[in-house]
């Protein structure tokens, strides 16, 4: 992958400053560390800064089309690009490079803003058509590419990440309340919410269209929606013998991963003690003929450590990993990078171990690797999922469903949610789904730990507002689809393709790919009867695990669910640094003024008095640990002065706009 920025001037054809984009650029060079390139016409500055996978030699950005009236600059992997670039030379396009990206283009020429049925792949772009004055900014499928941007006026800022926004200088950096009340809601910023106010991420399966003024009409920016997950009404699900349901599963996604491996440098994996990272790479060993390298993480700690596990799956696969160590240190160590890559705070402390994966994967000298994010939202893989299928046992039929009311109740009485603000949230989503109750615990360290003060900076928003769900068409699916797609819109981009995916590897200038977040993957999981995901309520990731038992140990393919996970408070505040004892003093916490001062430090003092946060329980432990990491959020992004450790300096801006500079590209 690489990294992409620019501004765009809505209203007029002021020429972007050269000196701003390259601030921009160089706020992205972790993401492209091998090359750089830019544009600039009037209305519109691109920088792109390029992490060399695909077209070593010629695959430098922006590019143009034949005649150089439409540019683009991109960051991904569009993985069909052999096959849709001899479709579309049949069709008399000239390719220029050997660069997937060089397919988008062609395929707006060819198609217009109708070419994303077209991309295959994970991607963020920006195109600009010279001729008609529009750019285009997309955004994949599933979100794995990060794309943000930002209003100033009559400018548009745009980038992979937020740190380029604010390079510029018009961005300022402050923080939004609701943003920060998502992290709190879903571990997981979701939807556009970002923590910057002012700042909004363009969603996935999202596209913004700028049509630049002309003299004659004022601009306009118009955000469209080009593609969504969809499953099949309830009762026409696709159905059959399992032998040839695991076939043509089998078949696809052997696909997935064969475009997956297609690089001009070495391809690797990650390897966890799961059956879906084991799949991935047992597949991938399949069809390269030969194992990939592999990486695993130690987490030295009674029941979370799954090494063992994971060299059963290696030797079965013929694998040699690297084993990189995760202890409490690593993770404390870590986390101001975290920090500084994900630009938001992270509550999932093991996304600091990810950070250091991906670490040593750059310093063995490798690009890509595979994952095996998706498959638990494919195929029911997470414990929620079955609690809800079994507690649906109760109903008897949509018209005598009582488990929506028993959902209310559970999470009224448990996470002391008001009954009208329940309505409102299950009317929002379409709910309540299997999520709803895990979501309802989370939330309640905002009651715990939010200050007065920032409780009512928020009213009464609740996260659920901002979610872009397509609750007509939920009500037709079956329960399990409904609450696959909820995490499909949440917990997947919002955490796992994100703080545990995109931000922690480009932060080390490592490309992830998911085998299983394929569109024709998705599209076949989505289509399947609930009973091949979720086997008589218990047995999850049903065909799944039996397609696996084709190729990897029975042990291995119906290991039950781990999910991976690090200590939580504990990291912090057991043994805590000085940076965090700075981070939660009286001083500091009244200065951001988000949290309830007292509670927290009686709550701080009471995991160090214990060397544990066992008696405040695991979601107040979360949530408290989700203090720290905004009140080192805060820190490093928004000005410093809460704790010794370093702090991003804004911006130093001395030129002026100019209006005669001469055109460059």
């Amino acid at each position: 992958m690489c990294g992409i920025a620019g501004s765009i001037d809505v209203a007029g054809k002021r020429l972007p400053e050269r000196a701003t984009l390259q601030r921009m650029a160089d706020a992205l060079v972790h993401r492209g560390p091998d090359d750089s390139g830019f544009l600039t016409v009037p209305g519109v500055g691109f920088a792109h800064r390029r992490l060399s996978i695909v077209g070593l030699e010629d695959g430098q950005q922006p590019i143009f089309n034949e005649d150089r009236t439409v540019a683009v600059i991109c960051n991904g992997e569009f993985f069909d690009y052999p096959e849709r670039r001899t479709d579309l030379e049949a069709k008399g396009h000239v390719f220029c490079t050997h660069s997937d990206s060089e397919v988008l283009v062609h395929l707006y020429e060819e198609y217009g803003e109708g070419l994303f049925p077209y991309l295959k792949g994970q991607f963020a772009f920006a195109l600009v058509d010279l001729v008609r004055g529009v750019v285009i900014l997309g955004r994949d499928r599933v979100g794995i590419c990060p794309l943000f941007w930002s209003r100033q006026g009559d400018t548009i800022y745009f980038a992979s990440e937020i740190k380029a926004l604010i390079a510029t200088g018009a961005v300022r950096p402050e923080a939004d309340p609701r943003g920060l009340d998502h992290l709190f809601t879903f571990f997981a910023l979701s939807s556009r919410r970002t923590a910057f106010k002012g700042v909004q991420a363009l969603e996935p399966g999202h596209y913004l269209k700028i049509e630049l003024s002309d003299g004659r009409s004022a601009g306009s920016v118009t955000e469209r929606k080009y593609w969504d997950f969809d499953f099949p009404d309830w009762g026409d699900e696709l159905d059959g013998d399992l032998p040839h349901l695991t076939d043509s599963f089998e078949q696809v996604f052997a696909r997935a991963v064969d475009v997956r491996l297609r690089a001009d440098v070495p391809v690797v994996g990650y390897l966890s003690g799961g059956v879906d990272s084991a799949f991935v790479l047992a597949t991938a060993a399949r069809v390269a003929g030969r194992p990939l390298p592999s990486f695993t993480l130690r987490i030295p700690k009674k029941n979370l450590d799954e090494v063992d596990e994971a060299m059963e799956a290696a030797e079965a696969i013929g694998a040699h990993p690297s084993v990189v160590q995760a202890g409490s240190d690593l993770i404390m160590d870590s986390y101001p990078a975290l920090t500084q890559a994900a630009e938001s705070p992270v509550l999932d402390t093991s996304c600091a171990a990810l950070l250091a994966l991906s670490r040593e994967v750059r310093s063995q000298g490798y690009k890509v690797v595979l994952t095996g994010e998706g498959a638990d939202e494919g195929f029911a893989g997470y414990v929620w999922f079955k609690m809800r299928e079994m507690a649906r046992v109760l109903d008897m039929g949509e018209m005598l469903a009582v488990t929506p009311g028993l959902s209310r109740a559970v999470r009224k009485i448990g996470a002391k949610q008001k009954a009208d603000e329940l309505r409102k949230i299950d009317t929002l989503v379409g709910g309540p789904h299997a999520q709803s109750v895990m979501y309802s615990l989370v939330a309640t360290s905002r009651d715990r730990y939010f200050s007065a003060g920032f409780k009512e900076e928020l009213g009464g928003h609740v996260a659920y507002e901002d979610l872009d769900l397509d609750v007509e068409r939920m009500a037709r699916w079956h329960p399990l689809n409904r609450s696959l797609y909820f995490g499909y819109k949440i917990h997947l981009p919002g955490l796992l393709l994100s703080q545990k995916g995109d931000r922690i590897a480009m932060a080390n200038s490592v490309e992830t790919r998911y085998p299983f977040l394929d569109e024709d993957v998705i599209s076949f999981v989505s289509q399947l009867s609930p009973r091949w995901k979720l086997r008589r309520r218990m047995r999850d990731k049903y065909l799944l695990r039996q397609a696996a038992e084709r190729v990897l140990p029975r042990s291995v393919a119906q290991r039950p669910k781990h999910m991976f996970q690090a200590p939580l408070a504990d990291s912090f505040l057991v043994n805590a640094p000085e940076f965090v004892r700075e981070l939660v003093s009286e001083e500091s916490l009244k200065r951001t003024g988000y949290f309830d001062v007292d509670q927290v430090r009686r709550d701080c003092a009471l995991v160090a008095s214990e060397g544990s946060s066992r008696r405040l329980g695991r979601f107040f432990s979360l949530g408290l640990g989700g203090v720290v990491a905004t009140q080192l959020w805060h820190h490093v992004h928004l000005g410093g002065g809460l704790c010794g450790l370093p702090a991003n300096a804004p911006p130093v801006v001395t030129e002026e706009p100019r209006l005669d500079e001469a055109v460059s590209a």
